[in-house]
């Protein structure tokens, strides 16, 4: 009896890790990193890690020197969730605010 209730529990264990994933990402290390600052006028960047998280962004200014003046944010990030499924959100930040686009986000 101890022998099956032994082995229950093993297998309930055993199902329980596999289906956990788990979070390495301490252990994250940079694979991809550009960054070019193009000046007063805006900059760029991006990156990836070994974690399935990867990130780009641009600035630029637009109408310099005048009342309209404005940094226009865009970029995207993606990663990978705990139910495996990678998630990206591409936004936009203007004189509109910030403006997020995404599959799972409500509409």
């Amino acid at each position: 009896m101890k022998l099956i209730i032994f082995g229950i529990c093993l297998t309930l264990l055993i199902n329980n890790m596999r289906a956990a994933p788990v979070d390495d990402s301490s252990n994250a290390q940079i694979v991809k990193y550009e960054s070019e600052n193009i000046g007063i006028g805006g900059y760029r960047f991006a990156y990836e890690t070994s974690d399935g998280i990867a990130r780009t962004e641009t600035a630029e200014l637009k109408n310099a020197g005048t009342d309209d003046e404005v940094l226009v944010v865009r970029g995207t990030i993606s990663w990978v969730g705990p139910d495996g499924i990678t998630y990206t959100i591409e936004f936009v930040a203007d004189e509109n605010g910030f403006q997020p686009r995404g599959d799972h986000l409500p509409k």
